[in-house]
């Protein structure tokens, strides 16, 4: 009976201790980050406030020093080269700078442009990477708003063309920042449903972009990546445009940019736009010497999803690799901090042959599908020895092809796997 009247005491004693503390529901502030569109000044005026009852104590944000000027606040401020500290007070705090839209990628080829008519940008780059001391309970609601000339509209990651305020949530954060192309201006678009994802293609009005086109193209190669990408984001923003841009594609996040040049598939049977929505679909990075893995997949699933949706022949894609096998002959080592084309055609070569032997391995029963499945389901960074751990796990056992000593001989050949052992 004694121990029974301590029984009450004990219930509060374990409510206070730490794991309950951890367990407190969060508590919230607000985020807006406010875009104003200046093209007389090639600029846009950003304003991100911050309100709540309790905000972070200090935002440190990672700037380039010749896009990201004139910095001001209402409270304490410490500028420098590379970082801009920030140190909120108070219930409300507010930050304002200036962000310099153009920017080339080659000399008069631009991945980030504002004209008097429409502006091309990517958001991560207008709001640079921030780091937030807080506690731990506490976490973010934010908002994207646009200020924009009249006649202008707006197309983001984030919902329908043409709303001028979107809410931004990313589970992995606690600091919601925006991220991806977006496209603003005087503009036209077109979006299909494609499965269980809204394909949008935005392009500057008058451009000769093919709007209409890549959607058809998508609608009849996109099935097969999502069979082997099932959690791809539910909206997909494709913005394009031609000369002055950069000639090429750029995946970012659930978005992409592609040159109104680029052909849909190549006379090589590569396709720009497939290989960017690789990407997006992979959604990881190499270490330093790993950029081959993460090239060479998204060019690899270019290729299938081509092959599979019978868009190409089976005579056409081994022609495609035998291009590709001839390639691979200038790369002097898959090794290196940036992929070039001849290594990653080299790639594509080498995670073909461990496609074989996984297949070999299994019976048939699993691929490398499985494998880019899974380091896509992690994200994160990618290198030999994960790309390694994650095979030996859907193989059952170490794989030859993938071995440091194998991946550094040189090309002799085209590498193909039996062909009994394919999936059509």
């Amino acid at each position: 009976m004694p121990a029974l009247r301590f029984a009450p005491l004990l219930l509060v004693l374990s409510l206070l201790t730490p794991n309950a503390a951890m367990t407190a529901a969060p508590r919230y502030y607000d985020v807006a980050y406010r875009a104003h569109f200046r093209p007389e000044t090639g600029m846009v005026d950003m304003e991100i406030a911050l309100s709540g009852e309790r905000l972070p104590s200090r935002v440190v944000l990672h700037v380039d020093s010749r896009r990201h000027k004139k910095f001001t606040s209402t409270d304490p401020l410490q500028i420098e080269p590379s970082h801009v500290t920030w140190q909120p007070r108070g219930h409300m705090s507010r930050l304002h700078y200036q962000f310099v839209v153009d920017h080339e990628r080659s000399p008069q080829h631009y991945d980030s442009r504002m004209t008097a008519d429409w502006a091309i940008l990517r958001a991560e780059k207008m709001v640079p990477r921030a780091s937030v001391t807080a506690r731990k309970s506490l976490h973010s609601r934010a908002t994207l708003e646009f200020e924009v000339p009249q006649g202008w509209t707006v197309a983001t990651p984030y919902g329908s063309v043409g709303e001028l305020r979107y809410p931004i949530d990313d589970p992995a954060r606690r600091f919601d920042q925006p991220e991806g192309w977006m496209l603003a201006g005087k503009l036209g678009s077109r979006n299909e449903k494609i499965g269980t994802m809204r394909v949008v293609v935005a392009a500057p009005a008058g451009d000769s972009v093919r709007r209409q086109d890549m959607l058809a193209f998508l609608k009849f190669t996109l099935p097969p990546l999502q069979e082997v990408f099932p959690q791809l984001p539910p909206r997909l923003l494709i913005v394009s445009a031609g000369d002055p841009m950069w000639r090429g594609g750029l995946s970012g996040p659930a978005s992409m940019f592609l040159h109104s040049d680029r052909p849909l598939i190549s006379e090589n049977r590569t396709s720009t736009l497939l290989h960017e929505f690789g990407h997006i679909a992979l959604g990881i990075r190499g270490d330093e010497e790993s950029d081959w893995i993460v090239e060479g997949l998204a060019e690899h699933y270019s290729l299938e999803s081509l092959r599979r949706s019978g868009s190409i022949s089976e005579q056409r894609y081994k022609q495609a690799l035998k291009h590709l096998s001839q390639w691979a002959k200038r790369s002097p080592t898959l090794f290196a901090k940036q992929s070039t084309g001849p290594t990653t055609a080299r790639a594509v070569l080498a995670l073909r042959a461990a496609d074989a032997e996984i297949r070999s391995a299994t019976a048939g029963k699993a691929s490398i599908d499985d494998v880019a499945r899974k380091l896509a389901s992690e994200h994160g960074t990618v290198s030999l020895a994960r790309l390694q751990k994650t095979a030996q796990a859907v193989a059952g056992r170490p794989l030859r092809s993938l071995e440091r000593e194998q991946l550094a001989k040189p090309i002799s050949g085209p590498i193909s796997p039996p062909t009994a052992a394919r999936d059509e």
